[in-house]
């Protein structure tokens, strides 16, 4: 297959093992998997399969909740190559896409022509649009702009014996269809229509977000035409492959208003969402309790919920406006006028507490909206085995029905000893909710079982819709049969008869399913165990084996978040190569399927592992990102321990991880080890032999390296401070250790340096030990600095530092190396130079006399920054300089990261990284612009990539000090 297929071929372990889940509790290995390069490629791999007898199942992001894209047969993912705009009519508002074109890439490219593509699901920043198509996807506005249905035009589609057709609108007698291939299978499924007609009117849910089974009421012909691809539409895989998809466009949305409602019972919120959908806004969304509790433990979303909740609601309305200005405020005011008239108060108490706040300002509302998009994640982010899992999640009622719907099937979670967690779409009656409950275990199985049929009873009783947005996949075909009877039923599989007679096309969804409760196609299957050892690190705030490191990989709950391709940081590696393997998800699957023994023995210390891991820089983006945690930066270096315990460190490894050891003594040989960078043929030497890339420089040894000699610095009455001189200033940029000193001790403060007590080798964080996974020297390094640093924190003074990977791992990596108090009091203590200096600024005790250095700046933030929410600090001590106007790039990781950007294996990628948005931003800035990035690696790709010199944030801080002062003196 590998020479047909224009493509990339998977077959091993590891590549299947990566497709073998989506967002669902399921888990099914494929045979293999085809990443096809053109849609040649992609109908080849097909015709393959088909002759073969293999089924075939199309994927886009892969974030499915029902199962729909995981499958036994071949996979074919869509998503890395067929992406692309066809063709657009910006008069006509249409355009016509490969089905593997992400929804936010899309609307990136449809912005600048005013246009967008309103169906925003909450995985727009990874959800394809064929992915969606096959769906019906709905999003959140769909009350203004339909499902998917509503704007599909047209589908240029591949049926399962490999013959092309054109599915669109035609007339119901068929007379502009010549092809008698299209004509037979045209009137054929027009016949279905016409003879299901009555039954569809009186068995399909009168509810706007009914996307189960098949659309059979779009093969009605009695209106006079229709439009075949809408049979596609909903069809999830399983009748036709698509090729081109033409879309209905619309004007992109101006100013919003966001009306935040606060409630003070849920059982409110819900009777509530009915009078105030007569407001007309474009959608109204739930956030309940649980949902609040959990936002708050992320990071990420504290400041937005600080922002805009008030007290302790019980669930919040928000509900969003899409007018002119003036008309968003106007019905602002008629919302907050009409929760008073359902009785509700900020001064009241009980159920009737509540009212509005008001969000007109854009960057809050997009937080907003941040929030709300990542409800499912923000929900699976227990550190629990038990999780809020998906098979009634997305039942919709109609509007009237929705609370006491709720109410009910609350009673029926409690029944079976459960409760639910609750977010998404009020507007619509289609609320997500899932039940807690541990899959691993028997019970929990059965009582998924029985709150299905009494919910499924439920939504019937209600002439609700058991399937509302995220489709049948394996959860929910089953219950076809109770929702739309047997005979629909039996229409479903004639249509699927008329398309796919094989069953060729990802088999048993929608038609012919398995039982939803089938233990042998979950992810957690009844014989699932890991192999318990002793790791590296502590993992004890997770449950589960191998002390806990079981439980952390399984956070991944596969929704995809990581293969976001702008805004953010995460995650770098995939947005170089838009490979499942280089992806957090791609790689928590790997760790999973090791850990459990899914993918052979000894796989976690593998080179199939060690691949895995190649890309991962350690940026730590996913900590923060990620809204379920994974911290893949920190699985890595328990990778890197089980390699490193198994085959040694090699050259490479000693040189990167004893850096700190002998930094020291490379000083007294600086200009020797400096002619490495000069001379051609010394670097292709040091490439042959150690691995670093002769094509990169490495950092220039200064003979004038930082070494702290003398006691505190600074005013004998000042503030204590101890400054954390790290190996990388210390050795390569000692004068940025003398800024900070200077920035400080000019501020007031008197300054400590660490040291070691009775001299000696200087301290280390251990973080070059760790890089490598030579944990063991990463601990007695800490030990070290601990030892020295802890007297200073249990007297409140803090610790400061410049280099972010070295000072955050102190706030990070310290506890997981050496658990305890010592660990916890330096962790809450340590900061960077810059954070310190926002704390001052906050409290009034920070105000030096600056002078003017530059007009403009642009800076780069380091990924830890990022990860650990500081930019904005860096932004705050930026904001000090004179009529200094700084600009923040958006950017990922520069590509460096340690000694990634240096190695010969992925300097390509590394290069890649910088290239996605960082290096072409400082190209475009001025020469007389600054360029400020804080991370020692930074800097250096910058250096080599743009041949800019980048200066850290205390360089600019002590030159506008200095200058203030050569001003005052004349």
């Amino acid at each position: 297959m590998t020479s047909e297929i224009d493509g990339e071929v998977l077959f091993d372990r590891f590549s299947r093992g990566r497709y073998a889940t989506d967002a669902s509790h399921y888990q099914m290995m494929p045979l293999g998997v085809v990443v096809p390069k053109t849609m040649e490629g992609a109908l080849r791999a097909m015709a393959l399969a088909r002759e073969e007898g293999v089924p075939v199942t199309p994927r886009g992001g892969g974030t499915s909740q029902c199962g729909q894209t995981i499958n036994r047969g071949l996979v074919i993912d869509n998503s890395k190559y067929l992406n692309r705009i066809l063709s657009l009519d910006v008069e006509a508002k249409s355009c016509v896409v490969e089905p593997g074109i992400v929804l936010d890439d899309l609307n990136r490219q449809l912005k600048k022509h005013g246009l967008y593509f309103p169906v925003d699901v909450s995985t727009a920043s990874r959800a394809t649009i064929g992915g969606m198509a096959g769906n019906n996807s709905c999003g959140g506005r769909s009350l203004r702009y339909g499902t998917m249905r509503d704007n599909v035009v047209a589908i240029d589609a591949v049926l399962a014996d490999g013959s092309a057709m054109h599915f669109g609108e035609i007339s119901a007698d068929l007379s502009e269809l010549n092809d008698p291939a299209r004509r037979d299978l045209a009137a054929k499924l027009l016949g279905i229509g016409a003879r299901e007609a009555g039954e569809v009117a009186a068995n399909f849910p009168q509810v706007q977000r009914r996307v189960g089974g098949y659309n059979l009421d779009a093969l009605n012909p009695a209106p006079g035409r229709v439009n075949l691809s809408h049979i596609l539409v909903g069809s999830e895989g399983t009748l036709a492959y698509s090729t081109a998809i033409e879309l209905k466009l619309w004007p992109l949305l101006g100013r919003r208003g966001v009306g935040v409602c606060h409630f003070g019972s849920f059982y409110a919120a819900m009777d509530a969402a009915q009078h105030l959908v007569k407001l007309k806004p474009i959608a109204i969304e739930l956030v309940d309790a649980t949902m609040i509790g959990l936002a708050r433990e992320i990071p990420m979303f504290r400041p937005t919920l600080e922002a805009v909740v008030k007290g302790k609601p019980e669930a919040l309305l928000l509900v969003e406006f899409a007018e002119d200005e003036a008309e968003n405020e106007l019905r602002l005011e008629r919302l907050s006028e009409l929760m008073g008239d359902l009785g509700f108060g900020f001064d009241r108490q009980g159920a009737h507490w509540g009212g509005v706040v008001k969000v007109l300002d854009p960057a809050l509302q997009a937080a907003i909206t941040d929030l709300r998009t990542s409800g499912l994640n923000i929900m699976m982010s227990m550190k629990d085995q038990r999780k809020p899992i998906s098979f009634v999640e997305d039942c919709a009622v109609p509007l009237p029905h929705l609370a006491e719907y709720t109410a009910k099937l609350t009673e029926v979670f409690e029944k079976h000893g459960t409760k639910g967690t609750w977010y998404a779409h009020a507007s619509e009656g289609c609320l997500h909710v899932r039940p807690v409950l541990n899959l691993r275990l028997e019970k929990d199985v059965a009582a998924m079982r029985a709150i299905a049929e009494e919910a499924f009873d439920l939504v019937r009783a209600y002439k609700g819709s058991h399937s509302g947005e995220h489709g049948d996949g394996l959860v929910r075909s089953e219950f076809h049969e109770k929702m739309f009877g047997t005979r629909l039923v039996r229409a479903f599989e004639e249509v699927k008869e008329v398309f796919d007679p094989a069953d060729a096309l990802n088999p048993g969804k929608i038609v012919h399913p398995s039982r939803f409760d089938d233990r042998s196609l979950f992810r957690y299957k009844p014989d699932y165990a890991v192999k318990d050892f002793q790791p590296a690190l502590d993992w004890s705030e997770y449950p589960g084996a191998v002390g806990g490191l079981q439980g952390a990989v399984e956070m991944c709950n596969n929704n995809g978040a990581c293969r976001k391709l702008e805004g953010g940081a995460m995650c770098p590696s995939y947005r170089a190569t838009r490979d499942e393997q280089h992806v957090t998800r791609g790689r928590a699957n790997s760790l999973r399927l090791a850990l459990s023994g899914q993918i052979g023995e000894d796989a976690f210390a593998s080179d199939a592992m060690a691949e895995t891991m190649k890309l991962c820089v350690s940026c730590k983006a996913c900590k923060r990102e990620c809204p379920t945690g994974v911290d893949m930066a920190r699985m890595k270096i328990e990778v890197l321990a089980a390699r490193a315990q198994k085959h040694g460190l090699s050259l490479r490894d000693r040189l990167v991880g004893h850096l700190p050891r002998y930094a020291p003594y490379a000083a007294y040989l600086a200009p020797l080890l400096n002619l490495r960078n000069r001379i051609p043929a010394l670097a292709k030497l040091t490439e042959a032999l150690v691995g670093f890339s002769a094509r990169r420089s490495l950092p220039v040894w200064r003979r004038d390296r930082f070494t702290p000699t003398v006691g505190a610095q600074g005013r004998a009455d000042g503030p204590e401070v101890v400054l954390w001189a790290d190996t990388f200033n210390a050795a390569f940029e000692p004068e940025n250790i003398h800024a900070a000193i200077a920035t400080l001790t000019g501020a007031g403060y008197r300054v400590h340096v660490a040291r070691p007590s009775g001299g000696g080798r200087p301290l280390c964080c251990g973080r070059t030990y760790l890089s490598v996974g030579d944990v063991g020297a990463a601990k007695a390094e800490m030990a070290r600095t601990l030892a020295v640093l802890e007297p200073f924190v249990m007297s409140g003074i803090p610790v400061l530092g410049l280099e972010p990977s070295c000072l955050f791992s102190f706030r990070d990596e310290v506890r997981a190396l050496l658990p305890g108090k010592a660990a916890q009091a330096v962790a809450a203590q340590a900061m960077l130079v810059e954070e310190f200096i926002a704390r001052e600024i906050k409290a009034g005790r920070f105000a030096p006399r600056l002078a003017k250095v530059a007009e403009r700046a642009v800076l780069h933030g380091h990924c830890h920054q990022k990860a650990f929410g500081a930019m904005s600090a860096v932004q705050t001590a930026l904001g000090l300089i004179p009529d200094l106007k700084v600009e923040t790039i958006e950017s990922s990781c520069c590509g460096m990261a340690g000694a990634f950007g240096y190695q010969a294996e992925t300097i390509d990628v590394s290069l890649r990284m910088a290239e996605l948005s960082l290096l072409p931003a400082v190209r475009a800035a001025s020469p007389d612009t600054l360029v400020v990035a804080d991370g020692t690696s930074c800097r250096h790709q910058i250096h080599d990539g743009a041949g800019r010199e980048a200066v850290h944030v205390v360089r600019v801080l002590a030159a506008s000090m200095e200058k203030a002062e050569k001003e005052a003196a004349f």
